[in-house]
């Protein structure tokens, strides 16, 4: 691994406003992952590993102009891949107009666009590491899934150096190394560890690529294809992974319990036929669901 922290350079990345900063530091703040990632109420910074650099970058907004502030710390070859993987993970690029002019006139997400208008979909900087993530997250709390992930992080994860006060310190483990660990006592069943070493393997080796070249389907099929990993996973690796607009995972708890539904709920079902109607932007109505169910004081998303 290199030491590459000492290249830095800062770009400015505009985008459509009305976009949200709190929104994304409210993300964050339940997710963020000790040493990986260093959060404050106006900045935003993680590790990276682009090949056989490692690096850092760090996001700031701007109150006097509808830009973000991305600093970066990684060889400038890389410089490119990274502000365009930014600008996914922030959703820089979608018109809030677009989306509002579908989805608002719907009766169930019309008062929830006024309510908050321009969420976006905050996109994972890792495909990988939001896998691992959702695979520890299945049947568990956000809150219990970011400990696991934590614990593997301190176990696993190579140690970044450089001391620039708020620089990370950990970088995230590599497939190979989530493969071939001893898990004992990680706090996981057995059978999830299992589904998640049989899943870095698959990475590790080339087995299962993650991408979604050929749409989020194809994805959502080779994932599900291996053992332990369901819809629910797939649909939410390529919501949360890639940022497809369209991908939603019917079966999640936060969107079935959301108050728009009424104390008894939604079931998966009748979810996923009311959500055809909101295609192709069904992620984002994901998106305004989980925030009416975080703004009734629980978590999820």
């Amino acid at each position: 691994m290199k030491n590459t922290a000492s290249e830095s350079r800062i770009i400015r990345l505009p985008y459509h406003a009305p976009w949200d900063w709190l929104q994304f530091y409210g993300h964050f703040a339940l997710r963020s992952l000790a040493g990986v990632e260093c959060l404050s109420p106006q900045r935003y910074a993680r590790s990276v590993r682009l090949g056989a650099d490692s690096g850092w970058f760090s996001v700031t907004p701007l109150e006097e102009s509808a830009e973000l502030e991305l600093e970066l710390h990684l060889p400038a070859r890389h410089h490119e891949l990274l502000t365009a993987r930014v600008r996914k993970m922030f959703d820089l690029d979608s018109n809030p107009a677009h989306i509002a002019e579908h989805l608002g006139g719907d009766a169930i997400l019309g008062p929830l666009l006024q309510q908050a208008p321009g969420l976006r979909l905050p996109t994972a900087y890792d495909p990988f590491e939001q896998a691992v993530r959702a695979i520890v997250g299945q049947q568990v709390t956000v809150k219990a899934a970011v400990t696991i992930v934590g614990r593997l992080v301190q176990r696993l994860g190579e140690a970044l150096p450089g001391d620039i006060e708020g620089q990370p310190t950990r970088l995230f483990p590599t497939p190979e190394a989530l493969a071939e660990a001893d898990l004992a006592g990680i706090g996981m069943p057995g059978k999830r560890v299992e589904t998640l070493q049989r899943f870095s393997a698959a990475c590790a080796s080339g087995a299962l690529e993650l991408h979604v070249d050929n749409g989020a389907d194809d994805l959502v099929k080779r994932l599900c294809a291996l053992p332990g990993i369901g819809p629910w996973t797939a649909e939410y690796v390529a919501l949360r992974a890639f940022g497809d607009p369209d991908a939603f995972p019917a079966a999640d708890l936060g969107l079935l319990k959301s108050p728009v539904w009424g104390t008894e709920g939604i079931t998966a079902r009748k979810l996923q036929r009311r959500a055809e109607a909101w295609r192709p932007w069904r992620a984002y109505a994901a998106v305004y669901l989980w925030h009416a169910y975080s703004q009734a004081g629980r978590t999820g998303g």
